[in-house]
């Protein structure tokens, strides 16, 4: 199987901690993404999601133009290797409750693979598998 490297996301999408809430829905909406990782001075302190919007933000009632980034985002980051095979991410994942992996190489944040990434990778090994193990011929139909 291959690895969390392959399949994430390259170049992560980042925003202060004091942008409200509105200002990062719009910037995840812009950039077609489910997270923002949160950077304050040259440090990436945590993560804000657009589950962490609906649940910790909009299901609350508060004012979301007063909100911030940091109220609402998910911190310490939850963080996989890069050379980690994409069943150990799926595996960390379920066992955190997370749907975001912020990946590391040596330490250092060098990407983001989310759910989405993960089930389309098993979907095209499962296609490329399906078509590789079945051939496929029309069933005989009696003439009884």
């Amino acid at each position: 199987m291959s690895t969390v490297f392959k399949i994430m996301s390259k170049h992560p999408k980042t925003v202060g901690p004091a942008v409200s809430i509105v200002s990062a829905a719009k910037k995840m909406r812009t950039a077609r993404v489910g997270s923002l990782l949160v950077k304050k001075g040259k440090q990436l302190v945590g993560i804000v999601t657009d589950t962490d919007i609906v649940r910790r933000a909009v299901a609350t009632s508060k004012p979301l133009g007063k909100l911030t980034v940091e109220k609402i985002m998910t911190t310490p980051l939850c963080t996989i290797e890069g050379s980690e095979s994409i069943d150990d991410a799926q595996e960390m994942m379920g066992d955190l409750g997370v749907r975001h992996l912020a990946v590391t190489k040596g330490g250092a944040i060098v990407g983001v693979v989310s759910v989405r990434d993960v089930m389309l990778s098993f979907r095209k090994y499962a296609q490329s598998k399906i078509s590789t193990d079945v051939s496929y011929s029309e069933p005989k139909i009696s003439q009884d």
